[in-house]
């Protein structure tokens, strides 16, 4: 069925005069103002503010908590030649971080003295790791451990590290806990002594404005790691917000990169480097870096974004290359084992197996969320340990770090945030753990059927849409949380040359018309429904893009979420299609009767119905509140329709024939008889039925033979001949109509003079 996943609410608000005047100096036009009124853009310091992002928006690092302390602490390392450990994370964000600090401290001559070291997190985990704090401290001397991208819930292994002699500076952004570390210094945009203007730098961000500090300047070459960073962790880029000033200069500066290995890795990407923006960093770089921790050691990462070995760094890039080709397969096996273990009747699922990989089963919860709209935890089973290790996803309106941060007792390691989470239980706890969250998901009043809302910036006219209309929403970007890509309405169009694409043809394309005008429209991971959108009358949220090829570029819209306009109809009359081709439970119209009911609010009309009792089930079938969507596949065993109920020249050569032989077996030479009068098999059938009907022959084992002096009748007397020319309406009917003369007439009960229109 073509559901939307959204409940879509379009823009209510209209900016002001005065709005529309000051922004259409800056060759803003009237769909685009609209949407940055909405998003809080109103006075005139704002939209300039807005449209042209430049460093001096960014604030005082040092009005982040505990910064002097972490910069005079660091500063007083690099002088007393002390060994330094820049401990990040195994992720886009951790990598990008790490790969700063470590940037700032070799511009400070520290490029001898401080190591990287991002966990791995198959032995390692997540955030600090106190036999690795162990390691560098006992055998690397080292004495001081700076954190980038975690440390902020690493209480144990820091206060083990400060009780031993070596000092933590934690820069960090996740969730704060109720107690904190005890860690030398904690810059940290959302710390409770904090007086930081903005509370959402990712860890990039964090590493960013401690190098800013440490330099007493603003690196600007650095922002190319920095807008990596901040949108592969998805934090938002809100109008406004010191995020989308960082990832609007660092989309500069990425096109401009000196980084070769940065350089190798998007070329192998298939990235435009002339034409890099927000989603390439989205779809394109950060999953590739993520690919390298959810595998195998992410440590080369740092080598690729610092070091200046070109062949190296190539290599590097290769490597990184095939772990993202890996992991990709990795997640679709992954993907079928798990559907198959979702249960349609749970409110949440706790899914496990021995041989999931656990480095993607983030990737695969999402998914799974996307699809079931609601809450999914993925698990790797250690069989020897019996120990649990994985990810969780959740819906919008259940907070499953809150919920499970009440109930820490359940875990060996837990953290995360709002919508997705990190944990390692038993596998003995895991029925408990499914209980606690049905409990949460009530306590916190989470209705799983409700649909999360969707802006839509207003609906559009294909005729509207032009390469300008791209460039203008060009001025908005970069986007992403807090300013979404927008979001238009497309109704009242015609679909056409619709195909699938992709792997194992899991997308969709097609071209849509309106008018005169055409654009093509992209559906991923609708392959399946190609059918549907060929023949139901939709309505479509889509972005407006764009697609090079050859050097042309063209306009192109992505299709965010669908939803059909009434009742379903689908046509499969002419596919070759048979009941397990339906994988889901549906009602099924067969031989006059429904199996199943409806289900799913699904019907499959099988096969014709063959008299009245079959049409008054269909009747009542339609008459469902509950039914969405309906399958005409209209199988016809016997086609009567195609050779009718047989011409007067027709009859007359059949007792012409009888009179020629008449002592007949029909049972062995029905065919040559069929063959002699060029009459279909099926027919000839009915009209020796209709002859013995009507008195004219005899059948008696087989054998016809002619009633001779039989009273003259005409053929229409024969109920045998009524009941023919009735199929033959109701199949010329179910074979030849619209489905939507079907449905109508059936589901108003207009069945008594069914004729094909």
């Amino acid at each position: 069925m073509i559901k939307a996943k959204y409940n879509w609410k379009l823009l209510e608000t209209e900016p002001s005069e005065d709005f529309v005047k000051i922004v259409k100096k800056e060759k803003i036009d009237k769909i685009v103002a609209s949407i940055m009124w909405e998003r809080g853009v109103r006075s005139k310091s704002e939209i300039e503010a807005f449209l042209n992002p430049d460093s001096s928006q960014l604030h005082d690092p040092f009005l982040l908590h505990d910064m002097k302390k972490a910069v005079d602490r660091i500063r007083t390392a690099i002088e007393n030649q002390e060994k330094i450990l820049i401990y990040g994370d195994y992720d886009a964000d951790g990598m990008t971080s790490a790969s700063i600090m470590k940037s700032a401290l070799d511009e400070l001559g520290a490029d001898e003295l401080a190591q990287v070291y991002l966990p791995n997190r198959f032995t390692d985990g997540y955030g600090p790791n106190i036999d690795v704090y162990k390691y560098w401290i006992e055998k690397e001397a080292v004495s001081l451990i700076i954190t980038t991208d975690n440390g902020v819930a690493g209480n144990v292994p820091i206060d083990w590290a400060q009780s031993h002699g070596c000092d933590v500076v934690v820069t960090d952004h996740h969730s704060i806990p109720e107690i904190l570390p005890k860690a030398y210094a904690i810059v940290h945009p959302q710390h409770p002594d904090s007086f930081y203007p903005f509370d959402d730098l990712c860890g990039a961000g964090v590493a960013f404005k401690v190098a800013c500090a440490l330099l007493e300047s603003i690196p600007m070459e650095m922002l190319d790691l920095v807008a990596i960073g901040t949108v592969a962790d998805m934090v938002s880029l809100r109008p406004g917000g010191e995020n989308r000033v960082l990832v609007s200069l660092g989309l500069h500066q990425l096109k401009n990169t000196d980084r070769s290995g940065l350089i190798h890795l998007m070329q192998l990407a298939g990235c435009d480097l002339r034409k890099l923006d927000e989603e390439a960093i989205g779809f394109q770089i950060a999953p590739r870096l993520n690919a390298l921790g959810r595998l195998d050691d992410p440590n080369p990462a740092i080598e690729l974004l610092t070091g200046w070995d070109e062949e190296a760094n190539l290599e590097i890039a290769k490597f990184i290359e095939m772990k993202n080709t890996e992991r990709k397969n990795i997640v679709e096996k992954i993907m079928l084992e798990a559907e198959s273990m979702i249960d349609p009747n749970k409110s949440v699922e706790v899914l496990y197996h021995a041989n999931w990989h656990k480095g993607v089963l983030g990737i695969v919860a999402g998914r799974l969320l996307e699809k079931h709209s609601k809450p999914v935890i993925m698990l790797s089973l250690d069989e020897k340990t019996g120990e649990l290790r994985g990810s969780g996803r959740s819906v919008v309106g259940f907070n499953i770090f809150e919920a499970l941060t009440k109930h820490r007792d359940l875990f060996k390691a837990f953290g995360g945030h709002a919508q997705a989470c990190g944990l390692t239980i038993d596998v003995d706890k895991v029925e408990e753990l499914r209980k606690v969250l049905n409990e949460e998901l009530k306590f916190q009043g989470t209705n799983l059927s409700a649909k999360p809302n969707l802006q839509v910036a207003e609906e559009i006219l294909l005729d509207e849409i032009s390469l300008d209309t791209l460039k203008s929403l060009a001025k908005i970007s970069p986007f992403g949380m807090g300013n979404p890509k927008p979001l238009f309405l497309l109704r009242n169009f015609k679909t056409q040359n619709i195909r699938t694409m992709g792997k194992d043809n899991s997308h969709l394309k097609m071209r849509l018309s309106q008018g005169k005008t055409q654009l093509d429209a992209v559906l991923f991971r609708q392959g399946n429904k190609a059918i549907e959108f060929e023949q139901v009358e939709t309505e479509l949220m889509v972005q407006v893009s764009s697609n090079t090829w050859n050097g042309q570029t063209s306009l192109q819209l992505m299709v965010e979420d669908a939803r059909a306009v009434g009742i379903e109809l689908v046509d499969l009359r002419s596919h070759p299609m048979t009941i397990a081709d339906f994988q889901d439970k549906i009602g099924i119209f067969e031989n006059n009767s429904l199996k199943n009911g409806i289900m799913n609010s699904v019907l499959l009309i099988k096969d014709a119905p063959t008299g009245k009792a079959g049409l008054e089930v269909l009747h009542n079938a339609l008459l469902s509140e509950n039914l969405e969507l309906v399958y005409f596949l209209n199988q016809i065993e016997k086609s009567y329709y195609l050779n009718g109920s047989g011409s007067r020249d027709q009859y007359a050569g059949l007792f012409k024939a009888i009179y020629q032989f008449p002592e007949f077996d029909v049972r062995f030479k029905l065919g040559e008889l069929s063959n002699y009068l060029k009459i279909p098999k099926d027919l000839l059938v009915k009209m020796i039925q209709i002859f013995e009907e009507l008195g004219f022959v005899k059948l008696e084992d087989g054998l016809m033979s002619v009633v001779k002096n039989a009273e003259k009748r005409e053929i229409r007397e024969s109920k045998i001949f009524q009941e023919l020319e009735e199929t033959i309406r109701l199949q010329e009917f179910f074979a030849l109509s619209s489905v939507k003369e079907i449905y109508n007439k059936l589901k108003n009960g207009e069945t008594t003079e069914l004729r094909y229109q």
